[in-house]
This record gives structure tokens, sequence and C-alpha cells, in this order.
């Protein structure tokens, strides 16, 4: 319950009514920005921009958070391999059977805010943007690589149903989990064997209704007379305004200013 993204939140703010197809290209330039070598006033740079991205869309913080929680157990493994195998930099502590140096920490730090700064973005936008918005935005974006084969519809369809099936997917779980302890499966408790078992019986009626879903969903486009190589027209057409323009050159300043500091430290 704690995997946040792909839920779409409604509101009526501002950041939720700016066009999907800028959102999609802010986040993919934050996404290359972000592995940008700009140290920490870069990395604080940001997470402010992300924090005002929180604000203008009224997200709460601590929704936010939720989606780093199942990243715990990867960031406490990340931490030990680098303490373990990483022996560059200053030596700040050492317990005979493990040195700890400040490359190792520094290296663990990067990760662990590149991941976060990751999901964080991720999740503004899959909750400011419903799906329907996501498959025009993301079949617009890839309109210009139908002259080489590419088909942009049917590759934007598969995102949207991808996006659209994973809240579903999480909301299937709980409801079997919770059918599963009226039962008197324990998940959480027991030995290694009883948990292994408590978790196929999990995963076996998962994968099923994962089946029926999409099985459900076929037919419904098929009944619908849906067919991805026919010319499709549209009731809604996206169209920009200044605010998509003020938005996406913000973000462009930003990594432009993130380059800039990545040559420059």
């Amino acid at each position: 319950m704690n995997f946040t993204i792909g839920r779409y939140i409604p509101n009526d703010t501002w950041f939720h009514q700016l066009d999907p197809r800028f959102k999609i290209m802010a986040l993919l330039f934050l996404l290359i920005a972000i592995f940008f070598p700009a140290g920490y006033p870069g990395y604080a740079l940001m997470f402010v921009a992300v924090f005002i991205a929180l604000k203008l869309s009224q997200l709460s913080f601590k929704n936010v958070l939720r989606a780093l929680k199942p990243l715990l157990f990867m960031f406490i493994f990340l931490a030990v391999v680098n303490m373990f195998y990483l022996k560059d930099g200053i030596l700040l502590l050492d317990l005979g059977f493990i040195q700890i140096y400040s490359e190792a920490l520094s290296s663990t730090f990067y990760i662990v805010v590149r991941l976060t700064l990751m999901i964080m973005v991720t999740t503004i936008l899959t909750s400011t943007t419903k799906p329907l918005d996501m498959t025009l935005a993301i079949e617009d974006l890839l309109a210009p690589f139908q002259r080489i084969g590419v088909p942009s519809h049917v590759i934007a369809m598969l995102i949207s149903i991808a996006l659209r099936f994973i809240p579903d997917l999480v909301d299937e779980t709980n409801r079997i989990m919770k059918a599963q302890e009226s039962r008197g499966v324990d998940i959480a408790n027991g030995k290694f064997k009883e948990k292994l078992m408590a978790i196929l019986a999990l995963i076996i009626p998962l994968i099923i209704s994962a089946f029926q879903r999409a099985e459900d969903l076929a037919n419904a486009m098929e009944a619908r007379g849906y067919s991805p190589n026919k010319h499709r027209t549209r009731y809604r057409q996206l169209k920009a305004t200044s605010c998509d323009y003020l938005f996406i050159t913000i973000i462009i300043v930003i990594v432009i200013a993130l380059a800039l500091m990545a040559f420059v430290l």
C-alpha cells in the first residue's frame, strides 16, 4: 500500500492543469540532470525544485515518502556493499573486520539521493496527470518517430495501461492479503518455510486476477471496435498555453544550472 507511483490524485491546481506533454519532457530532463555530478549544491537545488512542485500540486509530502519505504532495504543493502568494497578516501572508522572510508559514505549518499529524487519526480508526474492525458501526451511526443515505423499509439497505450494497472494490482494484493489473513494465513510472522508458503498463497491468486483483468480489458476494447492499426481521431486535443512554456523554461534553466555546477565542480 506504500506504492504511490501510478495513482492519480484529482485536484484543481496549477500543476494539474499543465500540459502533460510538458510535464513528461520536464521529467525526462530532470531524470537526466539527476545524474549530473553537480555535488551538494546541485542536489540541494533539485530538492528545492521538487518541494516547490509538491507545494504547487498540493501533494502531501508524507504520501511521497511512502513511495520511498519499499526502497529502504535497497538503501541499506547498497550502504553495506559500499562499506565492504569501497576503500578509497579517508579512513573514518576501523573496527578490524570492517573499515569505513569517506568514499563509501559519499557514494552511498549520492545513490540514495538520486533514487529518492527519481521516485519523487515520477510520483509528482503520475499523481497530477490522468492516465488518458498521459496516453495522449506520449503519443504526441512519439508522433515524429512514426516516419521510421515506430507505432507511437501502441506504445502510448501500453504505457498508459501499465501505469493504470499498478494501483489496481496493489489494491488487489491488499484485498487478497486480508482474505488470506481471515483464513488464518500469517504472512508477517512464522518460519521461513511458512512465510514462503504464505507468499505463494498470495502470488498465485494475484497472477490469476491480473490475467483476468487483462482479459476483461481486451474483451472490452474489442467490443468497442478498438484497432491499434487504424487511424483514430480525438475528441480532446492537447493545447499548450503560456504557463506550459513558462514551466518548461524554468525546468530548462534548472537543468542548465546543474550542468554548469557539474562543469565547475
